[in-house]
């Protein structure tokens, strides 16, 4: 199973921008991102494919965030612009053997999570 670790979440001010790194100790068919907020369930924010590249976001977040990897080195970015309040959470990174997968139960790996607070 691939084992995921993230980094790079911290205290940023609304409109800040943040990247979000996520360590893969191998490839998966699809990589993606989800947030947890307080009180609230995990949701799905930008999934990619690991042999292609296709991207693919939540409506709430696209056009702001920008998911990529790095194949060379195993790694999956979240590019994170024009931060909001609600966008704090604590973001996961999951790896998927099903394409374009959104779903939590189609990801078969996560990390430990990386906490992202915007507020001023």
């Amino acid at each position: 199973q691939v084992q995921l670790v993230e980094s790079g979440g911290g205290l940023v001010q609304p409109g800040d921008s943040l990247r979000l790194s996520c360590a893969a100790s191998g490839p998966s068919v699809a990589m993606g991102w989800f947030r947890q907020a307080p009180g609230k369930e995990r949701e799905f924010v930008a999934g990619i494919m690991w042999i292609g590249g296709s991207e693919y976001y939540e409506s709430r977040v696209r056009g702001r965030f920008t998911i990529s990897r790095d194949i060379a080195n195993n790694t999956l970015l979240l590019q994170m612009k024009s931060l909001k309040p609600e966008d704090t959470a604590v973001y996961y990174c999951a790896a998927s053997r099903s394409p374009l997968a959104t779903r939590e139960i189609e990801f078969e790996a996560w990390g430990q999570g990386t906490q992202v607070t915007v507020s001023s």
